[in-house]
């Protein structure tokens, strides 16, 4: 999986702006939390690149960034959690999870359904 490093508040506005093109994800990481670690690790592994390959994914380190994950949940209208995953299409967030509910199925389940909505 190529994620993109989330280390900017500029970046919010550029995942805005891509997200009318293709879908976007964030992931919201607490490097010290094993539940983070986990739920990352099995969206990895997951994840298949065939499928997905319209989607840019961003990853925020929350620990080093928590400005920026403030400033999700403010723009995105979404409470704060870590882990976190938000899909964002057309510059808003049509889907998010957390913690153990972060699953690649729902994720991609969730784009499926977005997209055959805007058909």
């Amino acid at each position: 999986m190529n994620w993109e490093r989330l280390e900017s508040l500029d970046t919010i506005d550029k995942i805005i702006e891509e997200s009318k093109q293709n879908p976007v994800v964030i992931f919201k990481h607490s490097t010290s939390c094993s539940i983070s670690a986990m739920a990352l690790n099995r969206l990895e592994r997951s994840w298949k690149i065939e499928e997905m390959s319209e989607v840019k994914a961003y990853y925020l380190d929350l620990i080093s960034h928590r400005d920026i994950s403030n400033a999700i949940a403010d723009k995105f209208g979404v409470m704060h959690q870590s882990p976190q995953v938000l899909l964002i299409k057309n510059g808003a967030c049509v889907y998010d999870d957390s913690h153990m509910g972060i699953s690649y199925q729902e994720l991609k389940s969730e784009m499926a359904t977005d997209m055959e909505s805007n058909n």
